[in-house]
């Protein structure tokens, strides 16, 4: 008999995005082919506790470890730091968290300490893709061209904003996805109320110029060779791809797979995308999102490390429509997560004048 890879899903979080991480997981977990691997659920819940358990859902009574007890060293062995008892060898882990304590490169760093290959960017990948002031910072001075934008610790004057960004404008957390707290603002009263919501999420926030564009999505695959996928376009129907049309409205918004775009426009969103990959240091997966603002004017918006894996989640949905299906795409990031894992193997760590 086969021997199957215990792969361990890990899921949930500690952020707002922790509903959709559920549903990114249950797509994921369906999606490992059940006679290659034998899936390990790992969830985070809300509170931080760490469930373990062999059941494909989140259920009651799993066993609850602090984060800081729940991994350990030895053939990547999820156990207690503190000696424990081994709770069950894993392979590789499959991070299907969303925004922070999960997407920032916090639980990279927790995996990587552990010795244990994970699926998508390190630690530094994951935490420049999640602060949007530093990515956007570094895409300007790689030359890619992006939205302008003003970054805040403490509430800004309406005024001086607008007169630099002009109107309307949006507002949004530096650290978080989905759309969650994002506000497109129209005059001062709801430039207010936006910040301070905004705040309710980060301490640090993000003001843009508004983009009357298109709005575009590649997907990248790969570590030190990558590949981009065809560009789909997401056409919302409510003023902007808010949560709500993302995730709770069914018909929130049209996606275009592929998008209906000239092949010369197809090349630049492919090669933007790659080049955004690399400069953000990202490697395994990544989507990154764009406007097409014109007929050929492309912008970076912003690059999703851990990208959503629900059944409307464009990250797969592009690599259907560009030749890779679901069960297959799963089985190439756990591949190239070994990969890098077994590279990274080969480094020295000891040196001798």
């Amino acid at each position: 008999m086969v021997r199957k890879m215990r792969v361990g899903v890990l899921f949930g979080g500690r952020s707002a995005e922790h509903e959709v991480s559920l549903q990114s997981a249950r797509n994921v977990i369906a999606a490992l082919d059940p006679q290659k691997y034998e899936v390990v659920p790992i969830a985070i819940a809300k509170d931080g506790l760490w469930h373990l358990e062999g059941a494909e859902r989140f259920l009651p009574g799993a066993v609850e470890l602090a984060a800081t007890e729940a991994l350990g060293h030895g053939e990547s062995a999820l156990a207690s730091l503190s000696g424990g008892q081994v709770l069950g060898g894993v392979e590789v882990v499959f991070p299907v968290l969303h925004g922070p304590l999960g997407e920032d490169g916090t639980v990279q760093g927790l995996l990587k300490l552990a010795g244990v290959p994970f699926v998508g960017s390190g630690v530094l990948g994951s935490a420049v893709g999640m602060d949007k002031d530093v990515m956007k910072r570094l895409l300007r001075d790689a030359g890619i061209p992006s939205a302008r934008f003003l970054a805040f610790t403490k509430l800004p004057d309406f005024a001086q904003v607008a007169a630099h960004l002009g109107l309307p404008l949006f507002v949004k957390p530096a650290n978080l996805g989905s759309s969650v707290g994002v506000h497109r603002v129209e005059d001062e009263a709801q430039f207010t109320a936006a910040v301070r919501d905004a705040f309710r999420y980060d301490q640090k926030i993000l003001v843009e110029e508004f983009i009357a564009g298109r709005e575009i999505e590649c997907s990248v695959l790969g570590n030190a060779d990558p590949i981009a996928s065809l560009p789909g376009e997401v056409i919302p129907t409510h003023s902007f791809y808010s949560y709500a049309a993302k995730y709770t409205d069914e018909k929130g918004a049209i996606l275009e797979i592929p998008a209906q775009l000239s092949e010369p426009v197809i090349q630049k969103v492919q090669r933007l995308a790659l080049q955004t990959f690399a400069v953000l240091g990202c490697r395994g997966m990544a989507r990154v999102d764009f406007f097409l603002r014109g007929e050929d004017e492309v912008l970076v918006n912003e690059i999703n490390t851990i990208p959503g894996f629900t059944k409307i989640s464009m990250y797969p949905k592009l690599w259907e429509a560009s030749g890779i299906p679901y069960r297959e795409l799963i089985d190439r990031l756990i591949q190239l997560a070994i990969e890098h894992f077994e590279a990274e193997q080969q480094l020295k760590t000891s040196f001798v004048a």
